[in-house]
């Protein structure tokens, strides 16, 4: 859902500011990657489900029961057909450190001269997360090869990551989940199968698109 207040000129800079690298020709010198989180609490059955007579299918109670805390940090790589997912019991500032280092270290972009991140607002997303996390120094050497680009307020719909947390979701933790190392392990299998597969995010929305929905020219409020 598109969910908008305000055109202002600080949403179109940030929008077009995610659109010109998404309409980029792939590049493994300078990948796009777009970044997100879901909540997931784990919450396993007090009473064993029972089969029904059709197979596919079991007789569930309503009641569950809490088991532990859970979070699920999404990276896809939509032109490049690979995405990365980790489990985690908290999502705050080292968590966050800690996977955006862990993911640009990966293989395929140590090489990369910039890595491009979509990522949204949420209060750990910003550069202080890797400064308190890892130290001033060692922080700079991460970042130095990382560029983010922060979606409007009010538009997570930028973010292909929204697209990838939804397919996931819909194909691999649907239900209470049970445990966090059944989360995780759902979380290696979906991820292993969807790289084989090397699928991509088809993104058709353009600067072109979006000057001519919220009805504005180049250089409009833009700096």
């Amino acid at each position: 859902m598109w969910c908008i207040p305000k055109v202002t000129p600080e949403f179109k800079e940030r929008m077009e500011n995610i659109l010109n690298p998404y309409a980029k020709p792939y590049d493994p010198k300078e990948p796009v990657l777009c970044f997100d989180e879901k909540s997931k609490q784990p919450l396993k059955d007090t009473r064993q489900a029972q089969q029904a007579k059709e197979k596919r299918l079991k007789h569930s109670d309503c009641e569950y029961e809490r088991n532990g805390t859970g979070n699920i940090f999404v990276t896809v790589e939509p032109k490049g057909g690979y995405r990365e997912v980790a489990v985690t019991k908290h999502r705050k500032k080292p968590d966050f450190a800690k996977e955006i280092k862990r993911v640009v270290k990966l293989p395929q972009y140590r090489r990369a001269k910039k890595i491009h991140i979509v990522l949204d607002n949420l209060n750990t997303h910003f550069k202080k997360s890797f400064t308190e996390t890892f130290g001033a120094r060692k922080a700079k050497r991460i970042l130095s090869c990382i560029m983010f680009h922060y979606t409007p307020k009010h538009a997570s719909w930028l973010n292909m990551a929204e697209i990838e947390i939804g397919v996931f979701s819909g194909q691999s933790i649907k239900g209470r989940g049970g445990t966090e190392e059944k989360l995780r392990m759902h979380a290696k299998i979906w991820q292993r199968e969807r790289n084989r597969e090397r699928a991509m995010i088809n993104w058709k929305f353009t600067v072109k698109d979006a000057r001519a929905k919220f009805k504005y020219g180049a250089g409009s409020g833009l700096s």
